[in-house]
């Protein structure tokens, strides 16, 4: 939540107000009364600084992270240079790049009807190497 300078000041000054009413209660003469309350607003003004570059730069963190999400994958290359696991990019360095490119069209919604126009295959073509895709990948997991 953002930090609210002229909240924060308000409470500081009822409890400013507050405070010195109990020192002149107490007797306390005006020039302490006068002093402590230079010194607090000094220690307020340090600390509204704090926390406005604390929210500054956790604004600023907020962007970077917003700035690293990954980039989109577009091509096979991107695709199995995006792959962190070892044994899964082994076992998808072996696959035929027009399966792998049919793999991506499906991770983008294209259907396999969609898919067999733009590659030149038949839709039963599409959906054998999509099947044996899902093979190896299961035989890759255990499952």
């Amino acid at each position: 939540m953002a930090y609210n300078k002229a909240k924060e000041e308000k409470k500081w000054r009822l409890w400013k107000e507050a405070e010195e009413k109990q020192l002149r209660k107490l007797g306390v003469d005006e020039s302490t009364i006068e002093t402590l309350r230079t010194h607090d607003w000094a220690i307020f003004n340090s600390d509204r600084r704090y926390y406005q570059r604390v929210q500054e730069s956790g604004t600023y963190l907020d962007e970077v992270a917003e700035d690293t999400t990954p980039p989109e994958v577009k091509t096979v290359e991107d695709f199995l240079d995006s792959i962190e696991n070892q044994q899964l990019y082994q076992v998808l360095i072996k696959v035929d790049r027009l399966t792998l490119q049919i793999a991506l069209w499906k991770m983008e919604g294209f259907n396999s009807s969609e898919i067999s126009q733009k590659c030149g295959l038949s839709v039963n073509a599409v959906n054998f190497r999509m099947w044996h895709l899902r093979k190896k990948l299961k035989t890759f997991s255990g499952i």
